[in-house]
């Protein structure tokens, strides 16, 4: 093959059909490798020819445009890195490598594996791809694009991996050329912004991704300043094509995942939700499929419009054995209305700022009585945070102790309009962040419990249930002293819980 798609490991499973289970390859590698594997990432399925039957939704978006650019199927394989040496050969020219988080600086990674004094999975096995032999044994160029791909926009690092080229932003124009540019052995550029790609120039999947997931919107518009400029573009597809993308993903699988910043947002010109469209949405991908999941909404969304919720619930029919709930990321991010307003009144909107802390308590409140579990982000170590603005956020999660979520509470990153910031660590912690944290953590140890105990659920996609409530009971007992001390204010860290 002239041209291979791949990923690191962590990005190469379909998580046991539960995507959020992807957070655990930000966790510090300290888990057993098998055990790891089996639970948390087992590694995808593959054909007869050794492709990935299932890939991520970027590389099926590369490799579309790549075909829609007049290249064939046999100029392309989609792998996974374990099967490089079978692939890579002196015909290969290029491995374009899709990345969410290779040096581990995501807000996840560098907040799970800074508190656990290790690296994260994503790092271990980034690094171990792009060291593969195969590739400096027949010379491939490697361009590597993807959300995380800033970590790596620095020459020296690029050196460092192995990286000829890194692609910032989006990558169905920009890649095709840079692959046409290795393949007529032209020099390619280090770094390179990716050309925005206009809607209709998005490419159809040809095969299924990843937990069946959809494209259904691009961008967010909201502009917070800690993400990347690329978000500010809002694209959102038109009902046929995700229709389309859905039969594709039906054709080996039961269940798609729309994903969107807001799915909540479909076809919405401003910041209220529009209601019509997302409910045909939502009715359209159930007469294709039996189970539809969502990867993010927001709160603003919710309070604008509850009644949606509501029907979307009906839609899915949520509260039934076969469907208990619906789950999703949410971000919070922090209860001080100061700093909302300094570094996010879009997330707000069409509501103001100080009333951001009554919008996720309402928010709650509408999901709960809806079947939903947020899977709710909190941001820590903004900069100019106050622990009066820690204070308040505390204060929210006592509010919000009543109602499933889980919480994952996350240091600041510098990217975006606030990439010249420096990162938040576990040195900078103050009294109120370990309190925080604490909070948090019991939070959603206390929750992860309760709905394995109140949701029917038997087994959670092959692992049994009682392991898992059997697990989060061994974890709580093992971190009892610790909070103890989180909640009083005082690091851990001086107690030698790292050692």
């Amino acid at each position: 093959m002239k041209i291979i798609l791949s990923a690191d490991r962590t990005l190469m499973s379909g998580y046991n059909n539960m995507t959020f289970l992807g957070f655990a390859a930000c966790a510090p590698k300290f888990i057993p490798g098998f055990i790891y594997e089996k639970i948390f990432c087992p590694p995808l399925k593959e054909g007869n020819d050794g492709q990935l039957i299932y890939a991520h939704c970027g590389q099926r978006k590369i490799q579309s445009a790549l075909l829609k650019n007049g290249f064939s199927e046999k100029d392309i394989a989609v792998v996974s890195p374990s099967k490089l040496s079978n692939f890579i050969t002196h015909e290969t020219k290029v491995l374009c490598i899709t990345t969410h988080d290779p040096l581990g600086k995501g807000p996840a990674s560098s907040t799970f594996s800074d508190l656990g004094s290790r690296e994260s999975y994503t790092r271990y096995y980034f690094r171990k791809l792009v060291s593969h032999k195969s590739i400096k044994k027949h010379n491939v160029k490697v361009i590597v694009g993807g959300s995380g791909a800033w970590q790596l926009a620095d020459k020296g690092i690029m050196t460092k991996y192995g990286i000829d080229c890194v692609v910032i932003g989006e990558g169905e124009i920009t890649a095709v050329d840079l692959v046409n540019k290795t393949l007529n052995s032209e020099e390619l550029p280090k770094i390179v912004q990716g050309e925005v790609v206009p809607l209709e120039d998005i490419p159809l999947i040809k095969k299924p991704t990843i937990n069946g997931i959809i494209e259904v919107c691009r961008g967010c518009g909201r502009g917070c300043k800690f993400c990347n400029p690329t978000m500010l573009n809002f694209r959102c597809q038109p009902l046929d094509y995700i229709k389309k993308e859905a039969i594709t993903n039906k054709k080996l699988g039961d269940n798609i995942t729309l994903h969107a910043e807001d799915i909540l947002r479909y076809q919405t010109k401003g910041f209220i939700p529009k209601e019509e469209a997302v409910i045909e949405l939502f009715n359209e991908m159930k007469k294709i499929t039996g189970s539809v999941g969502i990867s993010h909404f927001a709160y603003s969304s919710v309070v604008a419009k509850p009644s949606l919720v509501e029907k979307i619930s009906e839609i899915l029919e949520t509260g039934t054995r076969d469907y208990p709930f619906v789950s999703g990321q949410v971000g919070v991010e922090t209860a001080s209305s100061e700093l909302i307003s300094k570094y996010m009144k879009g997330k707000v909107k069409p509501f103001k700022p100080n009333e951001w802390k009554d919008i996720v308590i309402q928010g709650n409140k509408i999901l709960a009585d809806n079947n939903w579990i947020p899977i709710e982000t909190l941001i820590m170590g903004l900069p100019g945070e106050k622990a009066s603005d820690v204070r308040k956020t505390i204060d929210l999660l006592d509010d919000l102790s009543e109602y499933k979520s889980l919480i994952v509470p996350l240091f600041f990153v510098p990217i975006g309009n606030l990439k010249d910031k420096e990162f938040f660590n576990k040195s900078k912690c103050i009294p109120e962040h370990w309190e925080l944290l604490a909070q948090s953590i019991k939070h959603t140890l206390k929750w992860s419990y309760r709905i394995l105990e109140e949701e029917p659920l038997n087994d959670i996609n092959g692992i049994k249930k009682w392991i898992v409530k059997r697990v989060i009971k061994i974890m709580e007992r093992k971190m009892s002293p610790y909070l103890k001390l989180m909640e009083n204010g005082v690091s851990p860290l001086e107690n030698e819980i790292y050692n």
